[in-house]
């Protein structure tokens, strides 16, 4: 086993942490990793890591391994086959409160801003283009909303027709955006209850989880009308020409919080250092994809096609990563922050992002009961790490890795109260319950689900 040595003369151990300094002096208790990820674009900071030489430099030999699904790659962090993985933001604080899988699971990185979108079949476009202003040059004017998908979803229910829809798992950031989408548009999406996790308890849509991978084969063969799902399968829909992306989530919420680097708390404790190391060297990758305007991405596209990352066509990569993004085909327009993975503070783990996972866990029913605003912030403070970040951040600075006002020091871990969402709802991480009760679609107050109803509020 390889360990990474500050100095010949100098034992690491008794200077770890006497002197910013003394950076070097990271040790980690465990330095041949194995990482878990899913095939999509924004598993890039692992790539890059990897290919960069980040991971090698904090003296940690890693192997990045992809997974079948987020249930298999959540479980096999649980179990010790994986040291950490790209996970969606959901899956930690889904964990943590027993949502599914119940495990103690933490994130000191957020991975990166953005990233997704929502697709439907030609056949759903064409039914859902009528309903969409034009601008002078003929083309569809963004953001098209789910008011624009309502009539459509209204004559299939009326037709007795199920209007199916696919997101890649529960506590997806996927899921939540699609659904926050649709009820924007008066589209219920449906409830979860204790007893009927479908999650389409008086839905007036029916989703259900696709891996990401097969969504643009799932929504072909007409088991799916349309998906949510991160790049580049929304733009493979329009390459392989079955489908258009009708909104980002951009334009759902700007610059939403995307995937995060999960590890178990367990680990952390035992391995505080490997921590400190692991995060250091995505803070690095991250700060690599965005450097000089964007200048590193196509670089990024090239390593992201490789086989053992993402695998698709670089073109399709390119397409959402190199600050374009195209509906329908040959409809490009520029899309600069679709991958955001260092500015605008991306990769510190905010409470307040956390605590907007939990508004929508409790709005559509997958925290069945109320919970008074300290809980949610006890829960994201539980789950969340700014201070492993924020002391990785220290040590790359006295490194002269990275610039002190790149970071958010100072912080209480809670962004301004915004607006910038598709219908215009206020979010302050801090009045979570004031924010559940603010929008129209939706469990608030005491409400839950018994049976078929929704009851008490």
């Amino acid at each position: 086993m390889r360990h990474f040595l500050c100095n010949a003369t100098i034992l690491c151990s008794t200077l770890l942490f006497a002197s910013p300094s003394l950076a070097a002096a990271l040790s980690p208790e465990k330095d041949e990793l194995k990482l878990g990820f899913i095939k999509l674009t924004d598993m890039a900071p692992l790539a890059i890591a990897k290919e960069k030489g980040f991971f090698e430099d904090e003296g940690l030999f890693v192997t990045l391994e992809p997974q079948a699904n987020w249930k298999v790659l959540l479980d096999r962090v649980i179990t010790g086959e994986l040291d950490g993985a790209h996970m969606l933001a959901g899956q930690p604080i889904a964990a943590t409160i027993g949502f599914g899988t119940k495990a103690e699971i933490v994130t000191p990185f957020s991975m990166d801003l953005n990233g997704n979108a929502i697709t439907v079949s030609n056949a759903v476009w064409e039914a859902m283009k009528k309903n969409v202003t034009a601008g002078a040059d003929g083309k569809p004017v963004h953001p098209i909303k789910a008011d624009a998908l309502k009539p459509v979803v209204d004559q299939y229910k009326s037709e007795g027709k199920p209007f199916n829809l696919g997101m890649v798992f529960p506590v997806s950031t996927h899921n939540y955006e699609l659904r926050y989408w649709l009820a924007a548009g008066g589209i219920n999406p449906g409830y979860y209850s204790p007893a009927d996790v479908s999650g389409q308890v008086k839905g007036d849509v029916l989703i259900s989880v696709t891996p990401p991978p097969q969504m643009p084969a799932t929504m072909e063969s007409g088991t799916i009308l349309g998906y949510s799902v991160g790049e580049p399968w929304n733009q493979a829909a329009v390459f392989k020409g079955i489908g258009v992306p009708v909104v980002t989530d951009y334009d759902i919420w700007k610059n939403n919080p995307e995937k995060v680097f999960g590890l178990t708390k367990a680990f952390t404790e035992k391995n505080p250092q490997t921590t400190l190391a692991l995060t250091k060297a995505l803070i690095r990758a991250a700060e690599w994809l965005d450097a000089d305007n964007n200048a590193n991405r196509a670089e990024a596209v090239k390593i992201l096609s490789k086989p053992e990352y993402v695998g698709a066509d670089e073109k399709v990569i390119a397409n959402s990563m190199t600050g374009t993004f195209e509906y329908e085909k040959g409809d490009k327009r520029p899309a600069p922050d679709f991958n955001v993975f260092f500015r605008y503070n991306a990769t510190y783990p905010y409470y307040s992002d956390a605590i907007w996972y939990l508004t929508q866990m409790r709005r559509w029913g997958q925290i069945p009961e109320k919970k008074d605003d300290a809980w949610y912030a006890q829960t994201a403070a539980s789950v969340y790490k700014p201070d492993i970040y924020l002391k990785a951040a220290e040590l790359l600075i006295a490194e002269g890795k990275a610039k002190k006002e790149d970071f958010p020091f100072g912080s209480d871990g809670y962004k301004p109260a915004t607006s910038d969402f598709i219908d215009g709802v206020s979010y302050d991480g801090k009045q979570p319950n004031a924010y559940i009760d603010s929008l129209k679609i939706g469990l608030k107050g005491g409400g839950k689900i018994e049976g078929a109803e929704v009851v008490g509020q």
